[in-house]
C-alpha cells in the first residue's frame, strides 16, 4: 500500500457512502483522512476506515498524508474546498456541480492551472456501460450522421420523498442545475460540446408542500423556475432539445434519444450507470437491445475518481474539470438566455472525454474493493 494514491474526503453525508463503497479496498487507494462539520461523525466514520485519521477540514487540506481532496461537501462549498485543495497543492475530486456559480468554477479552474494541480467532477455515471454503449454505437456509424438528439427529465418534485428540499427551490436550485449535469454531460460525450443555446423556462407554482418527514404538509417556497426548456447547438451541428421540469406527473419519453440519418437511439436513464441501449434502423421492423460494448461494467460512483487517478497524464480524465464548467456554462447559459430572451453563445468547450472500453468489474474494482465500507 505504500505506493496507493492517498485521498482525503471532506463531507461525510449520504452521498460518501456510496463512494467508500467503491474506494475501501481498491489496491491503489487508501483513504487517509476525513473531515465533516460535524466532528463526531467525522470520528465515528475515521474508526471504520482501517488507517484513516478525523481531521478539521484546514488540516486534512494541509495534511502531507493526502493526494487528493475528495470534495463530497454541499454545492455552496464546492468552490471553497477546492480553493483549499489547489491552494494546499493537492488535486481536487468533487461532486457536482463543479461550482455554485460559474464565476466559482472558472475560479476553481485557474487556482488549479497555476498550483498545477488536476481538478474532476461527477457526473461519473455516463461512464457506466449505458451511456459509453449508446456512444459506441454513434461513432460506428450504427445510425449515420447524427442529426439531432432529445434529453427529458420530468418529476412532479423532490418535495414528495426528500424531508429537506428547501435548497431544491432555491437559489442554485431547479431541476436543470440539479439533473442537468447527467444529461448534459452524456450529451458531451454523444455528439460533442455545446456552441450555442437558447433557453426558456417558468415557475409554474409559487410553493411546494412536504410529503414526508417532520415537516409534512409544510409549505415552501419556490424562489426559481422549476421547468426549463432549450436547444442546444453542438459545434458538430446537431441539435439537442432538452427539457427538465419539476412540474409534471410522468413522461413516456426515453431519458435521451439520438437520431441520425438512418437510425436512432434510445439511451438509459443518466443518472444510472447501466440499462438497455435500443437501436431502430432504416429498414427495420422494430428495436433491438444492444449488447453493452463500452464502459465500466457494474460502474459506481466513485469510478470517475479512479479513472481520474489512473489517467496520470497519460490521457485526461474522462470525469474531468474542463467538462464539469463546460456543463456548467451550458446549464447557466439555459437561465440566462430565457431571461434575457436571447441566443447565447458559449465560451467554453471541451473535445469528448475518451471512450471507455468495455472494462469488466474486476479490473477497476479491484479484488477486494468496497468489503469493508457497509456502514
Amino acid at each position: 500500500m505504500g505506493d496507493a494514491h492517498r485521498i482525503g474526503v471532506v463531507g461525510l453525508g449520504v452521498i460518501s457512502r456510496a463512494y467508500l463503497d467503491t474506494l475501501l479496498g481498491h489496491p491503489a487507494i487508501r483513504v487517509t483522512a476525513v473531515a465533516d462539520l460535524d466532528a463526531a461523525r467525522s470520528a465515528a466514520v475515521a474508526a471504520e476506515l482501517p488507517g484513516a485519521r478525523a481531521l478539521t477540514v484546514e488540516a486534512l487540506l494541509s495534511s502531507p498524508d493526502v493526494d487528493t481532496v475528495l470534495n463530497l461537501t454541499v454545492p455552496a462549498a464546492h468552490a471553497e474546498i477546492a480553493l483549499g485543495a489547489a491552494g494546499h497543492g493537492k488535486n481536487v475530486y468533487g461532486e457536482k456541480p463543479l461550482a455554485a456559480t460559474l464565476v466559482d468554477a472558472q475560479a476553481v479552474m485557474e487556482a488549479a492551472e497555476k498550483a498545477g494541480v488536476g481538478v474532476g467532477c461527477a457526473p461519473d455515471t455516463v461512464l457506466g456501460t449505458g451511456v459509453q454503449t449508446a456512444r459506441a454505437a454513434v461513432e460506428a456509424g450504427s445510425i449515420g450522421r447524427p442529426q439531432f438528439a432529445s434529453a427529458v427529465m420530468v418529476t412532479p418534485g423532490h418535495e414528495r420523498w426528500h424531508p429537506h428540499p428547501d435548497f431544491y427551490y432555491t437559489a442554485g436550485g431547479g431541476p436543470l442545475l440539479d439533473m442537468g449535469p447527467y444529461y448534459l454531460a452524456s450529451l458531451v460525450h454523444l455528439l460533442g460540446p455545446v456552441r450555442a443555446v437558447i433557453g426558456a423556462a417558468g415557475r409554474l407554482r409559487t410553493e411546494r408542500v412536504i410529503g414526508s418527514g417532520p415537516r409534512t404538509g409544510e409549505r415552501i417556497p419556490v424562489e426559481v423556475d422549476s421547468h426549463v426548456s432549450g436547444v442546444l447547438e453542438h459545434v458538430g451541428g446537431a441539435l439537442t432539445t432538452i427539457t427538465t421540469s419539476f412540474d409534471g406527473v410522468a413522461t413516456t419519453a426515453a431519458p435521451i434519444e439520438v437520431h441520425g440519418e438512418t437510425g436512432t437511439l434510445t439511451v438509459p436513464d443518466p443518472n444510472g450507470f447501466d440499462g438497455e441501449v435500443r437501436l431502430f434502423e432504416l429498414g427495420d421492423t422494430g428495436w433491438r437491445t444492444l449488447p453493452p460494448s463500452a464502459g465500466y461494467v457494474g460502474g459506481a460512483r466513485g469510478v470517475g475518481l479512479l479513472d481520474f487517478i489512473a489517467a496520470d497524464g497519460r490521457r485526461a480524465p474522462r470525469a474531468s474539470g474542463d467538462l464539469a464548467l463546460h456543463v456548467l456554462e451550458t446549464m447557466t447559459a439555459l437561465l440566462r438566455s430565457s431571461a434575457e430572451g436571447r441566443r447565447i453563445e458559449l465560451t467554453t468547450s471541451t473535445p469528448p472525454p475518451a471512450l471507455v472500453p468495455l472494462t469488466a468489474a474486476e479490473a477497476w474494482r479491484g479484488p477486494a474493493a468496497g468489503r469493508t465500507a457497509s456502514r
